[in-house]
């Protein structure tokens, strides 16, 4: 076991146990943070030695301040918690589904970082991996991708995502000068309860989760302000 410690938001299920399962394997103590206790236990049962359960609901302000004020150290934040309430498009998006998603996706992503930046500045290399998705690449919106049909996905999430690839460069940018590596992932679509489409993929959510660690464990030369794929190459913003 190393000194180093991690965060994991949403880390009872789907991509982001398999973070932190292998943010311990790599010897981290790992804070899985959930906002159901029970199902939070059972992860940390599954991940095993090094995992620690965090009860955190990125939506409940007071939750976050009690979170953070029981981990005195910090390396890496892994914001993965999201939600994806719908696959409909815009014009059959209601505003208060836009609010219920970005709530989750945006706003809690950055209550969730400023609450454990004073912890991250601490860290000799604090390191912050936000999990997007590459339906959110403006690029890949409007040039021809095989990997996704036009206006599919919801937009009510992917221009929620979009937003937090925004913030992603933004922290990046003003973050660089105390060491901070601030990058995003696009897991790719994986077989998680994200949504009815997701489900019924057959994509391994441990081979995203890969694309994770490796972002969570850069070197002091790393990239930052980035967004990569699960396998390491870039995505166009």
């Amino acid at each position: 076991m190393n000194e180093r410690t991690a965060l994991v938001t949403g880390a009872d299920k789907g991509i982001g146990q398999h973070i932190a399962r292998l943010l311990a394997a790599e010897g981290l103590t790992v804070y899985v943070g959930s906002r159901d206790p029970g199902r939070g236990q059972r992860a940390v049962e599954e991940i095993g030695a090094g995992a620690r359960l965090l009860v955190l609901d990125v939506t409940d302000p007071g939750g976050i301040a009690q979170a953070a004020a029981q981990v005195d150290r910090l390396d890496v934040l892994v914001n993965n918690a999201g939600i994806a309430p719908s696959l409909a498009p815009p014009a059959d998006t209601g505003v208060e589904e836009y609010r219920r998603t970005y709530e989750t996706n945006v706003f809690g992503v950055v209550a969730v970082t400023h609450a454990f930046l004073p912890t991250l500045r601490r860290s000799p290399r604090p390191r912050i991996v936000n999990i997007s998705s590459g339906t959110a690449s403006l690029t890949w919106s409007t040039t021809p991708n095989p990997q996704f049909t036009p206006g599919s996905g919801g937009a009510a999430y992917r221009s929620s995502k979009a937003a937090l690839n925004a913030l992603t460069v933004l922290y990046a940018q003003t973050l660089a000068e105390d060491g901070f590596k601030v990058n995003a992932l696009a897991p790719g679509l994986r077989a998680t309860d994200l949504n009815p489409r997701a489900a019924a993929a057959g994509g391994d959510p441990a081979e995203a989760a890969q694309g994770a660690l490796r972002l969570a464990l850069l070197p002091d030369d790393g990239p930052t302000g980035g967004f990569f794929s699960w396998n390491g190459t870039p995505v166009p913003w």
